[in-house]
């Protein structure tokens, strides 16, 4: 605003000065004496001044004239001189518009308009970092992989361009399937811009499924210094790496570096579950059995998984049913109110033969949260009060159609897994496991007819139903927990009089892997 009145009255100024100029030229008296070649020109002041205003004026066009003429011959000769300065701005101004006509393009959906609009402006721009891009780009939107990859290679061989040229090819490789390249490329991209947030994700998970879990650090590591992952999360997805290189240990036979990395793993997120059932294995038989059980409680304030009860039962494997009962009240006051802390409690009266104490503490549960493990508790409840069989049959076939209750659901895919894993098996995502019930419900519990009399004990005949029910082996009793460790992996509960003490926590489903072994 201010400018703009500056500029205002200086043109006013500039007026009035050449209107006060002229005035007084025309009130000064006389004539200019002017001697040209002998001859004497008398002239007034007025036609002096204007004749050196004209002569300035021929001396300004003849200079530029001069220059224009050399220019050009300049330009014959192959010099860049302002006539050729003359013609590029004009290229320029007609490269950009058809770059701009083709980002348009791209972006209303048009691919094959955009490639040709992007290669008139490499015609006029010469700038194949700009225009390449846009034709790789436009070309992988028409589905023209083969062009694509060749520009992509193009600005792979540019400094300026070279990481966007191997992230293109990443990704192409990425959608190909074609994962062995993608990691190598996700690899040189990363060296190229470790602070790139995309390449970082891409390469850890692409590590994560290669189970290259000291790679995998180096990239958490970089995410964490980069500032593009919170300190929490970088504790967090570090012990999901621990425990995972804990687990592979374990299978190699590796039991002292097992256990160092199973126990950092507890450290940095004790609430992993995985982590502590394994870090309390580790303590148990070590001997430190007081350490094992706060490792499980801190475990269980977050999470009352199963696996938990089956590790804390552990601690003692020969006591009593009676007092495994008194032994767990301070380990169920840790969730008291979960349905997992119910079940796990009538699951101890189940095997302490207290049938009542196990209705007691179980409650509505069947009604409140019904699941195939609840239902099928209060089958084993019903023949152990000495039900009908038409009552315990009934609860079965509850339970065949019940939903199983909390698993291992993959938070991005929806997935359901038998047991945790550090990578989805569907989509590959890393560390996206909870333990929580499926949107849906699940599928129902695999109780199959031959577990049937393992649930309800030896055939009686009922006066109440006329099928018979096949007997039961002597021998056909649960496993003990050295033939098969606790685990998570089971669904149906054991039957109230043959409950084994040792398996206790640990009634979920059958077709489900067992746990990783103890070290």
């Amino acid at each position: 605003m201010l400018w703009s009145l500056f500029k205002i009255l200086l043109f006013v100024a500039l007026v009035a000065a050449l209107a006060f100029g002229v005035q007084w030229l025309l009130a000064v008296s006389g004539e200019v004496l002017i001697t040209f070649n002998g001859s004497e020109y008398l002239l007034p002041p007025l036609v002096v001044v204007l004749g050196i205003l004209v002569l300035m004026l021929v001396l300004w066009v003849v200079f530029k004239l001069a220059g224009l003429l050399i220019a050009t011959l300049r330009f014959i000769n192959g010099d860049d001189t302002a006539l050729g300065a003359y013609f590029d701005r004009n290229r320029e101004r007609k490269g950009y518009a058809a770059l701009s006509d083709s980002l348009i393009a791209l972006a209303s959906g048009e691919p094959r308009e955009a490639a040709a609009k992007a290669q008139k402006a490499e015609k006029y721009l010469q700038r194949p970092e700009v225009t390449t891009l846009v034709v790789a780009q436009a070309a992988e939107a028409a589905g023209e992989t083969q062009r694509a990859t060749e520009a992509w290679k193009t600005l792979v061989a540019h400094d300026k361009t070279r990481f966007v040229g191997v992230r293109g090819l990443m990704r192409q490789k990425l959608e190909e399937g074609d994962t062995e390249t993608a990691m190598k490329l996700a690899e040189k991209a990363f060296a190229l811009k470790p602070r790139h947030v995309e390449t970082q994700d891409t390469l850890l998970r692409l590590q994560a499924r290669d189970e290259n879990w000291d790679g995998a650090r180096r990239v958490l590591s970089a995410k964490l210094k980069s500032g593009s992952l919170p300190k929490d999360v970088y504790k967090r997805r570090e012990a999901v790496l621990s425990l995972a290189d804990a687990r592979d240990q374990l299978r190699r036979g590796n039991v002292d570096k097992a256990r160092a990395e199973m126990l950092e793993a507890n450290r940095l997120s004790p609430e992993l579950v995985p982590a502590a059932v394994l870090a309390a294995r580790a303590h148990i038989e070590a001997g430190e059995k007081r350490r094992a059980a706060k490792v499980l409680k801190i475990a269980r304030a977050k999470t009352a998984h199963p696996d938990l009860a089956a590790a804390f039962a552990e601690i003692e494997p020969d006591e009593t049913p009676e007092a495994r009962i008194k032994r767990f009240q301070p380990f169920l006051k840790v969730a008291p109110d979960a349905p997992e802390t119910k079940m796990l409690e009538a699951e101890l009266y189940l095997a302490a033969e207290d049938f009542p104490g196990a209705r007691r503490v179980l409650g509505k549960l069947y009604e409140t949260h019904p699941t195939s493990r609840s239902l099928s508790l209060m089958a084993a409840i019903e023949r152990g009060e000495g039900g009908s069989e038409a009552v315990v049959r009934g609860w079965l076939a509850k339970a065949l159609s019940a939903p199983r209750g909390a698993q291992w659901v993959c938070d991005t895919c929806g997935t359901i897994h038998a047991d945790w894993l550090p990578v989805c098996t569907n989509c590959e995502a890393f560390d996206s496991l909870s333990w929580k019930e499926p949107p849906t419900g699940g599928t129902p519990a695999a109780v199959s007819s031959d577990m049937l009399p393992l649930l309800m004990g030896p055939a009686v005949p009922d006066a109440e139903s006329s099928d018979p029910v096949p007997s039961v082996p002597a021998d056909e009793d649960v496993p003990e927990a050295e033939e098969v460790p606790p685990s998570s992996s089971e669904v149906e509960p054991t039957p109230p009089h043959v409950v084994n003490p040792a398996v206790v926590g640990t009634t979920r489903d059958q077709d489900e892997t067992v746990s990783p072994p103890r070290i």
